[in-house]
Parts: structure tokens; sequence; C-alpha cells
């Protein structure tokens, strides 16, 4: 099933029978709903991304933000998937595309229709100060099974050349959540997405002392390239301290569901899992994969990971040998390349370091 869909640029909803999918029932019956984020690493590239394990991950969830949105068509092609996997009708609406660069995202709101509403009030922040490289967005909607009404703004902070770039937009995360409460007033508000910093970082207090306080506050949510190993907690959802009732969150390791390691688990669906929270007696049940839906994949698509010079994320890049962040930047700055040999106009990449980085078998060919 699939609803009217219309184009959404910022402050004006983009309504549609979206996405979800699964092999099995939906998670919850008769309950309240879960809540997700996700960072889905540069939906909408020409990058081998499979849908039908994102829908899979998606079906999990009651409602989801979404960062690295590229376009608008891998939105739509997702909601088309999950709704046909699912059998349910969905909605979902989308920021334009944010970021001071030729590198601009969209975010993106998705939800089960039997589940969740939109309300009112879709907008992107007007940051007059510009300190966010990618300005929220955020949106007030009601939850169908227990009329809680929440108010949620769609974060992706800069990850920059060091830590040190990430704290002013850390900062004005404070202006922005008193902004909320004047956009939405009297609403429980949420912070979800990727903030590119551990919630236990000292850069937080300014925004604890308003009794802010984060859902997932152990493990991680990035996958390195070893199987298994998650190296940093930055995802997460920020919350005031006993103003919903949210009895369960987690972080949902998806290379586990499907039986692949993270090398491939980067590849083809992202290099962050979601974060979650539940509302009432909403409880998340963990689905593999189907053996059917394996047995179903192209074989076209399972292709070796590596690192695209043009594609790759910044962490990604970062584990090519002699690549630190300063010079990850100068790798985006400089897009389109046309061969890998090209890095040694980078600063301190002579013939022997970029040898090591041609022989590391790390290069898309």
């Amino acid at each position: 099933m699939t609803g009217n869909r219309r184009r959404c640029m910022a402050g004006q909803p983009l309504m549609a029978g979206l996405f979800l999918v699964c092999m099995c029932l939906p998670v919850i019956a008769f309950a309240d709903v879960i809540l997700g984020s996700w960072n889905i690493q540069n939906l909408g590239w020409n990058n081998d991304k499979r849908f039908d394990k994102l829908a899979h991950v998606v079906d999990h969830f009651d409602f989801l933000a979404i960062q690295e949105l590229m376009n608008e068509e891998a939105l739509e092609r997702l909601e088309e998937k999950v709704e046909t996997l699912s059998g349910e009708s969905w909605s979902s609406m989308a920021s334009h595309a944010l970021g001071r660069s030729t590198y601009r995202e969209h975010y993106a709101f998705l939800w089960r229709d039997s589940a969740v509403e939109y309300v009112e009030g879709a907008v992107v922040f007007i940051d007059s100060s510009d300190v966010f490289a990618r300005e929220p967005y955020s949106a007030k909607f009601r939850s169908k099974r227990s009329g809680q009404a929440f108010a949620v703004g769609n974060i992706h902070v800069v990850y920059g050349r060091s830590v040190g770039d990430r704290l002013p937009e850390i900062a004005a995360l404070v202006d922005y959540w008193d902004w909320l409460e004047e956009i939405y007033p009297g609403i429980p508000r949420l912070l979800m997405g990727d903030f590119n910093l551990a919630p236990h970082h000292q850069a937080w207090q300014l925004l604890r002392d308003r009794g802010v306080i984060p859902a997932i506050t152990a493990g991680a949510t990035t996958l390195s390239p070893t199987a298994g190993r998650y190296a940093n907690l930055y995802d997460n959802i920020w919350k005031v301290s006993g103003e919903l009732d949210i009895p369960r969150r987690g972080i949902v390791e998806f290379p586990a569901l499907f039986g692949i390691d993270h090398v491939r688990a980067r590849d083809v669906v992202s290099d962050h899992a979601p974060v979650y929270i539940s509302l009432g007696n909403a409880e998340l049940a963990l689905r593999p994969f189907t053996s059917a839906a394996i047995a179903s994949m192209p074989a076209a698509n399972e292709a070796t990971y590596c690192i695209d010079l043009n594609r790759s994320s910044q962490e990604a890049l970062q584990t090519l040998p002699h690549i630190g962040p300063a010079r990850v930047q100068g790798i985006i700055d400089r897009r389109p390349w046309q061969s890998a040999e090209q890095l040694s106009r980078l600063s301190g990449i002579g013939p022997g370091r970029l040898a090591d980085i041609l022989n590391s078998g790390l290069l898309c060919k």
C-alpha cells in the first residue's frame, strides 16, 4: 500500500504512504510505540545499499528519525520497499538539502500510520548565529495508541577535523532546546540524531543543567571494521528526565540480524547502528532476517567492502593509512577524485605514504 506523496521543502511536510518492511508480523500489536533514530550512511548515493535489509531494520520501529538522507528519491524507494514487505501504510516527511558546501544532506521522519500521526510544525531551525552546518529539523507527532504528543528535533552534528569542531554545535543545542519549547509549548521534546560526541563529554553539561539527559549511556553505535566491535556512542536520544514513560531503550546491533560482519554491514547497510526508546509498554523484539529473504538476495550486490574517495564517510576514510581528520577533510573538499594517485596532492602524502595507501587493499578499484 502506498499513500499520496508530495515534495517537502523546509517547513512543508511530505506526507507519504511510506515504508517499512519485514518478513514477519509487526513487532507491536496493542501497545504504545517505539521511537528510533538512525544515521543511514549516505542513503541515496549509488553505493549498493541493500534496501531490503534497511527496511527489515526499520520495521522494528513505529517512528524513525533519519540522518544522512542524500536525496528524496531514496526515501521514496525505501518507503515503497517497506510498505510492500510489511503490508502496512507508512508516511514520511523530509527537509530540504542542508549544508554549507557541496556536500548536503536531508533530514527525514518515517512512521507507521497505524501507530503515529504527524500533528503540525515541521520546520528547519532558523539559525541566526549560523552555528549549525546542517540546521536541525523538527516536527510535532502523536502516538495513536496512547494519545501522547511529542516533538522531535532531528540533528546531525558536524564531524569536522577534531572534537573541537563539534563543540560549538553541542553548545548551541541549549538555545535550540529552548527554541523547541517556544515552537511546541508544553509538549515533551526529544533530540534525536548523530551527535558525533559521547554523552559523558563535559560539553553536554549546559544541556544537563536543564534536566535533559541521554537515553543511551552504555555501549556504542558506530561500527568498526572489526566484526562485533562498536567504536563510539555518537547516536542518542536526549529528553527531560522523568517527563515521558520510557521503560526500555537500547541499540539495535543490526549485523547480527543478517549474520554478516561489520565490513559487509558498513558497505550495504550503514556504519551506524540505530538507537531507540519505547513509550509506555511497547517492547522491541529483534527478528533475524529470514532464510527466504536471504535466498532472494541478488548476487550482483554481494560486493566486497571498499573505500570510495568520492562517496565514503569521514570515519571510513580515516581507516586508510596516513589519513587523519585533517586529510579526510582535504579529501572531501577536493571531491570528485579521478584516481587514487591524486592523493599525492594532499599535504604530507609523498610517494612512500601514497604507496602504503594504494597497497592497503582498502580502496575501491
